[in-house]
């Protein structure tokens, strides 16, 4: 009994731990955030500022258009979370369910893409969007989120393996084509994958920097890009703490996001590798 005891506090105080090291960079952004220009440029670094400069928020909300780059960050981020969910999920429906020559073949394919590099194929994909005229528009990611993720169609596979064949067939004595199965039955009883793929997809779209930089005007692009780029005096030097305050308040909405759908985010990942 002692040493069950003692194991749990061993346990309690590591992911105590873990979440200091996860929260200290937020804390140290934080506090970047409330300095002077002075302070968060001052060696050795001062780790909190004498007189918090809560203004730096207001200014930074201020001196540039936060606001519409927020807009831009979340249409991108809801095309990108809703047709990328639902893409993967009907794709892996198929690959869970139909029957036909070469689908282990197509699916291990679709499986190795994940080794591939995402810089590799960003020059060609420039290039080929500007060919075509689609550069300085969201279409790319429409086109991104038809296409589907092989990591989330890997995970809503592992998940729809788990569902009986019974409902399959009760479906089609019932009537039902295949994408009314999908859509009837298998995509509801899929809603804790459906929130961890959702948020996956929300996420990497909503900080994603490279690529809005890449294909984006100054206009269009996304709040991602606009802190890093736009805050600067004069002179053409960076503010720190506007910078630090920008990207606080662009991490604050996923933060949010994440601990509204954590627990469908576990049970998600939970039941995707249960047979």
């Amino acid at each position: 009994m002692r040493r069950s005891k003692t194991s749990l506090w061993v346990n309690r105080i590591l992911l105590w731990l873990v979440c200091l090291a996860f929260l200290f960079p937020i804390v140290w952004l934080f506090g970047i955030a409330i300095k002077t220009r002075e302070e968060s440029a001052a060696f050795p670094t001062v780790w909190w500022p004498s007189v918090p400069q809560w203004q730096n928020f207001t200014e930074a909300l201020t001196a540039i258009d936060f606001l519409g780059y927020a807009r831009n960050s979340t249409i991108i981020a809801l095309i990108s979370a809703v047709l990328g969910t639902l893409s993967s999920s009907y794709i892996a429906f198929g690959f869970a369910k139909l029957r036909g020559p070469g689908k282990k073949v197509l699916f291990g394919i679709l499986l190795g893409t994940m080794m591939l590099p995402a810089i590799v194929t960003t020059i060609p994909l420039y290039i080929m969007f500007s060919k075509i005229g689609l550069t300085d528009t969201y279409v790319p990611w429409v086109l991104w989120g038809l296409a589907g993720s092989a990591f989330n169609i890997f995970l809503f596979r592992q998940n729809y393996l788990t569902l009986p064949e019974e409902l399959e067939e009760a479906a089609i004595v019932d009537g039902c084509n295949y994408f009314q199965i999908w859509w009837r039955i298998y995509l509801p009883l899929s809603k804790p994958i459906m929130a961890a793929v959702f948020l996956l997809g929300f996420v990497w779209a909503w900080g994603d920097f490279f690529t809005p930089l890449l294909l984006l005007s100054r206009e269009t692009t996304t709040l991602a890009v606009a802190p890093a780029t736009q805050y600067i005096d004069p002179m053409g030097r960076p503010i720190p703490p506007l910078i630090a305050a920008g990207a606080f308040m662009f991490a604050a909405p996923v933060i949010v996001l994440f601990i509204a759908l954590q627990r469908y985010f576990v049970q998600g990942f939970a039941t995707s590798g249960v047979k």
